[in-house]
């Protein structure tokens, strides 16, 4: 695998890393995602599964809150690889496209015995999840490598690839022909991603996230350009909206806390995990308008978050 010393960005710009806004973005939200998401060792940083709905309404503690966020997080990557059939087949080694902190990487060294190379874009999220790794007793099995993907030079190396809300930062054609080529013949590329069903919310939703969505049919051509046949599409896009509004309400009582000093029921620190305060004021404030917005787009079905699972010629 070659690997640039400082990657350029997932989304395939040339500028230095200093200067990638995608790289500042995550590097940036490194504190945040811990004090929300933390402590680990599994640290996610997408949205949740709630297939039975919204949870029974009632005043909660934030840590209660919170650990809401994670299970439905860990509840939807559990979900995707079920269906996808790794638990009957694990993959031996999976390659992990845009792993963050290390969440789903490790998920898949811990779950199913799997070797993970995971990249990031974001140098100072390689020791965290080393770090996170030997915690979790997998050291041995993760890989993280600042590494942009759109360089990967790895053939046939992975029976499996996932990227977890990591494909809208990309050249969607050159993701496609890189892994495809990084897959051993017949093996499977896993994405979970948001869909633009309205392009009329794209300039907001990538203003917001630095990413650059397209629409499924966009997928599906340079898919198919790449060699690739879809054999599994899943529409989770209902079981999805909840997050917004659980997210919403841990900003709020985050809010609660700053205001008001206190610890709103033991959710304000992460246990090492990032220092409680994170989070300014106005960046709650920032997100949860942002996130009641997403929460009426998904609602609407104007964003679709889907899991697709695309399969590469040739082999078992």
């Amino acid at each position: 695998m070659r690997v640039t010393p400082l990657a350029s960005s997932l989304a395939g710009d040339q500028g230095s890393a200093a200067d990638d806004p995608v790289r500042l973005y995550y590097s940036r939200k490194t504190d945040e995602i811990l004090q929300k998401y933390g402590p680990g060792p599994r640290v996610h940083f997408h949205v949740g599964l709630y297939p039975d709905g919204p949870p029974a309404p009632a005043t909660l503690a934030q840590s209660t809150l919170k650990q809401r966020l994670v299970d439905a997080q860990e509840r939807i990557v559990g979900h995707a690889a079920r269906s996808w059939g790794a638990y009957d087949s694990p993959p031996r080694r999976v390659l992990d496209i845009g792993c963050g902190l290390g969440g789903t990487s490790l998920y898949w060294a811990q779950e199913h015995r799997s070797s993970v190379t995971g990249l990031t874009i974001a140098a100072e999220h390689v020791p965290l999840v080393r770090r996170f790794a030997r915690q979790a007793g997998v050291g041995d099995r993760v890989r993280p490598l600042l590494a942009d993907v759109h360089d990967l030079d790895d053939v046939r190396a992975y029976d499996a690839a996932y990227a977890n809300e990591s494909s809208g930062y990309t050249d969607r054609a050159r993701l496609f022909e890189v892994v495809a080529r990084a897959l051993e013949p017949g093996g499977w590329f896993g994405i979970q991603e948001h869909f633009l069903c309205d392009t009329a919310y794209s300039d907001f939703l990538d203003g917001y996230y630095r990413t650059r969505l397209a629409t499924r049919k966009d997928y599906l051509v340079a898919a198919e350009a790449a060699g690739f046949e879809l054999v599994q599409d899943e529409d989770v896009t209902d079981s999805v909206a909840e997050f917004w509004v659980q997210s919403m309400a841990w900003n709020t009582a985050e809010l609660d806390r700053l205001r008001t000093g206190g610890d709103v029921g033991g959710g304000g620190s992460v246990g090492g995990g990032g220092a409680p305060g994170a989070w300014s004021t106005e960046r709650l404030e920032q997100s949860t308008i942002a996130h009641s917005r997403l929460f009426r787009l998904w609602r609407d079905h104007a964003v679709e978050t889907r899991l697709l699972r695309f399969r590469i010629g040739g082999g078992r």
